[in-house]
């Protein structure tokens, strides 16, 4: 009986910490300034090329690198490295289920056995939405 205890405390404790998200609370993200460098000042780091962006559907463009980059440290843990789920849904067909709008109250508020996501910045969140937003 005690060896069950312990093993359902293990892992119940890693469980709730696979969600936890990436822990980066101070810390700063470099291409965060770059991109509103690149927006104020007009300049396409691009070159005339697409790569590295996606349409959003709604006349905008997204960064899909800096996107995957905070969905990897934030969100990959329970939704699996490739969208395919894990402890949480799959995502490769999210964006026909969801706006980005809807996702990003998603991610900020939770839903159903999603628990709220505080430590990711509404920057962050709109940035991975509206990403995900594409994916039909």
């Amino acid at each position: 009986m005690k060896k069950l205890l312990s093993a359902l405390f293990l892992g119940l404790i890693l469980v709730l910490s696979a969600c936890g998200g990436g822990g980066d609370e101070g810390a700063t993200d470099d291409n965060a300034n770059d991109e509103t460098t690149e927006e104020q000042t007009g300049e396409d780091s691009g070159e005339g090329t697409d790569e590295g962006t996606s349409d959003s559907g709604d006349g905008g463009t997204v960064d899909t690198a800096a996107a995957e980059e905070v969905y990897q440290n934030n969100c990959a843990q329970c939704h699996g490295g490739e969208l395919g789920g894990g402890m949480g849904p799959a995502l490769t067909e999210i964006g026909s289920k969801y706006s980005a709008d809807e996702i990003v109250d998603i991610i900020k508020n939770g839903k159903g056995g999603m628990p709220a996501q505080k430590n990711v910045s509404d920057e962050d969140a709109q940035l991975v939405a509206s990403w995900l937003a594409t994916m039909e």
